[in-house]
């Protein structure tokens, strides 16, 4: 037999089918019980027949006379019952010695017999010296219990027809849920997104919805990270290819020192490549995040080494840039992770300063601050100037400025090494951040907490 192919359809048969199953078990214990009681009856009330025939006959004058039992006749043959007279010697088929015995010693006589192949209710009683059986066919009883069975049978159908509503709404109720999973299933592998499917229903179906919403919330945050890592890594790689850039075309132009471009187009290679290595790492792993190492590092030196990667492009902005690092200025962090903060910082001063303009790097210990001579951000801006885009999206119209996510890095970048980056800025009166470092040296960083760096 071919099941349904539907979870609804296979649902509504299977509960169907258990409930018409329970309602003809119950039917058939039903019809018994009723045919019994019916028999119960019908024996109880032919013995009140044969007790009243009794008491009749004992105050006769002629008991047990043929006057007297052919009126009883007549009655009982309209209910589909009579009477005999048999002798008390045991020979009759009616009343055997034992029950004849019985008799005598004053105990009545009810029950069931079959004589000449007819199965009969019987009541037999003693009177004076003689005895009658009171005897009525089993056969009659069906007119008897055929409304019963009518008003089990109506009931039935009642109770089945209930049962097939009940299976299907309680089919429907279990198999919507689930269909409403599977459709949104499909939108999120087809689109990419789904609308949340509501969580209703017994708990089992509740927490199947419940947990698809997750798993698709959890996937799009996936998907979400995954697209801003691409495009951190898009502005990280940026970064050192720039600086090349500027000094292959410097070089071409006779415009920087032969020893001076090779040296910064070689260190910036290598950039490059631990980039890409950590790319390998991160794909290894099944991660989105870079890794951070804590060493001592001198502020001064990346923040040198920063300005002179920006040179050309400060000259080319027409732009002064300047390191004011006369002092060592110690701190605690990541050398490289340090200068593509500075590079994000010294980047997007350049970008936002006019030309005469002035920018500069200025260290401390475990401080670095960048500064500008540019329009300046408002009050209300300072407080989402990190957030991805967010500067893009309010002066892309108006300003030379990146692809929006150089600041929401270095913020990223500074808290991965455990340390802080403020802004102040006021328009018309320029831009100021300022990175603060740990000098800390017990700082262990495997018991940091992961950094969430670059898109995650």
């Amino acid at each position: 037999m071919k099941l349904p192919g539907s979870l609804r359809a296979r649902l509504f048969a299977a509960v169907g089918l258990i409930a018409l199953l329970s309602l003809g078990l119950a039917f058939a214990i039903g019809a018994v019980l009723t045919r019994r009681a019916v028999e119960r009856n019908t024996l109880r009330d032919l013995a009140a027949q044969a007790d009243l025939n009794a008491e009749r006959e004992g105050e006769a004058i002629l008991p047990l006379g043929e006057r007297g039992i052919g009126s009883i006749q007549r009655i009982l043959a309209r209910r589909g019952a009579r009477i005999e007279t048999p002798p008390l010697d045991g020979s009759s088929p009616y009343l055997s010695a034992e029950e004849v015995s019985g008799l005598r010693s004053g105990g009545p006589l009810n029950g069931t017999r079959t004589v000449d192949g007819t199965r009969y209710f019987y009541a037999s009683r003693l009177v004076g010296t003689g005895a009658f059986v009171l005897l009525r066919p089993t056969n009659t009883v069906a007119s008897s219990w055929r409304p019963h069975f009518r008003g089990l049978l109506i009931g039935a159908l009642a109770a089945a027809a209930l049962a097939a509503l009940a299976a299907f709404l309680l089919a429907r109720a279990i198999a919507r849920p689930v269909g409403r999973v599977a459709r949104a299933t499909r939108t999120l592998a087809e689109e990419g997104s789904s609308e949340p499917v509501p969580v209703e229903g017994p708990n089992e179906l509740a927490t199947l919805a419940r947990s698809f919403n997750e798993m698709a919330e959890q996937l799009a945050r996936a998907r979400a990270a995954e697209q801003s890592f691409l495009l951190s890594v898009s502005h990280e790689l940026k970064t050192p290819l720039t600086a090349i850039r500027g000094y292959a075309e410097g070089l071409a132009e006779d415009a920087v020192p032969v020893e001076d471009a090779a040296e910064t187009i070689v260190l910036e290679a290598r950039r490059l490549e631990r980039l890409v290595r950590d790319l390998l790492d991160l794909a290894r792993m099944n991660r989105s995040e870079f890794s951070v190492h804590a060493e001592p590092i001198d502020l001064a030196v990346s923040a040198r080494e920063a300005v002179h990667r920006y040179e050309a492009q400060a000259r080319f902005f027409g732009v002064s840039l300047e390191a004011v690092a006369d002092l060592p200025a110690p701190a605690l962090g990541d050398p490289d992770r340090m200068l593509q903060v500075i590079s994000n910082l010294v980047e997007n001063a350049l970008r936002s300063t006019p030309q005469g303009g002035r920018v500069r790097v200025i260290v401390e210990p475990e401080l670095l601050t960048v500064e500008d001579t540019g329009p300046g951000l408002k009050s209300e801006e300072l407080a989402r100037a990190f957030d991805r885009f967010y500067l893009h999206s309010r002066y892309g119209g108006e300003r030379s400025v990146g692809t929006g996510l150089g600041l929401a890095i270095v913020k990223e970048l500074v808290e991965g090494m455990r340390g802080s980056v403020e802004v102040w800025s006021e328009p018309g009166l320029g831009t100021r951040f300022t990175v603060r470092l740990p000098q800390d040296p017990a700082w262990d960083p495997i018991e940091a907490p992961e950094p969430t760096l670059l898109g995650v």
